[in-house]
């Protein structure tokens, strides 16, 4: 694999909002805490993704606001170009747009929406790629970006089609490390099965013009205490993998702050991350991490 030149870029995927004043609270804490990224998912129960990223966008001056990630099945292509057009213009042109096939039946269910087979929520999500493209990049298209020829993009996924899904379209290639079952459920690969997977997505990119950044989705950060106690700790999170295999795991960050920013300099070395998410309950945790990394 080549290595990238990239710098590290590092984002935090928000899980709730709260009132409005939370919300832009918590953005503002993100923007000074050192992140690059405020990040919204895309779950029934939770905050609607794009008037969470406006608000987000109004609150704080640096950071992009993105979707990790939409649920292609919950959304018509017409109308999610408008829904990004208008977001793009109403974040001054900061908004990423993440694109996945969607993963939780029972959120379909709740919808009344049809949970297609794994090839079906594919079929829909390069549908929807190659209309956003075409619908997004014609300059007739009312609203217009405010990026051009549009947001950059994001997809993410673990198996053959969506890596080269991802290979022929994203602007950046997003991992997390396992794969995920109707439940929502995520089961880790081994680290040698997630290197031999980002192998076969820079062979379907290798003829790209310019390599997509590679986004990787951190489970959990544990800062502090002895890595291995950490480790056998949360081992119920995965049954799978070896104690060895989960230290040296992505999904993983323990230890103290030198040293986790020495497992990420690793990650970008052995698997060629570049830009890191965490879940919000370790924005505070990570964000020495940061300061180190950048330092």
């Amino acid at each position: 694999m080549s290595r990238p030149s990239r710098p590290f870029r590092f984002a935090v995927n928000m899980l709730g909002s709260g009132t409005g004043a939370e919300w832009r609270a918590k953005c503002r804490e993100a923007e000074a805490l050192g992140y690059d990224v405020i990040l919204v998912p895309d779950h029934l129960g939770m905050p609607a993704p794009f008037p969470s990223l406006v608000a987000a966008a109004e609150a704080t001056e640096r950071p992009r606001v993105g979707t990790f990630v939409l649920n292609a099945g919950f959304w018509n292509p017409s109308l999610l170009a408008r829904e990004v057009a208008s977001t793009d213009q109403l974040t001054g042109g900061r908004l990423e747009l993440g694109l996945g096939t969607g993963y939780v039946k029972a959120e379909h269910d709740s919808a009344g929406l049809p949970f297609g087979s794994p090839r079906e929520r594919v079929d829909h999500l390069e549908r929807t790629v190659t209309e956003l493209d075409r619908l997004l990049g014609d300059p007739e298209h009312v609203p217009a970006t405010a990026q051009s020829p549009r947001p950059p993009l994001l997809l993410g996924g673990n198996g053959n089609r969506m890596l080269r899904l991802a290979a022929r379209h994203a602007d950046i290639a997003a991992f997390t490390g396992g794969t995920t079952d109707a439940d929502g459920r995520l089961r880790l690969i081994s680290p040698t099965a997630l290197e031999q997977r980002m192998a076969l997505y820079q062979g379907f990119a290798a003829d790209r013009a310019e390599p997509a950044e590679l986004n990787y989705l951190v489970q959990i950060v544990a800062v502090g205490g002895d890595p291995r106690a950490k480790a056998r700790e949360l081992m119920g999170y995965t049954e799978d993998l070896t104690e060895d295999e989960f230290l040296a795991h992505p999904a993983l960050l323990t230890g103290s702050v030198k040293e986790i920013a020495e497992r990420v300099r690793g990650h970008r070395e052995r698997f060629g991350f570049t830009y890191f998410t965490v879940l919000e309950p370790f924005m505070e945790a990570f964000a020495p991490v940061i300061e180190e990394l950048r330092g």
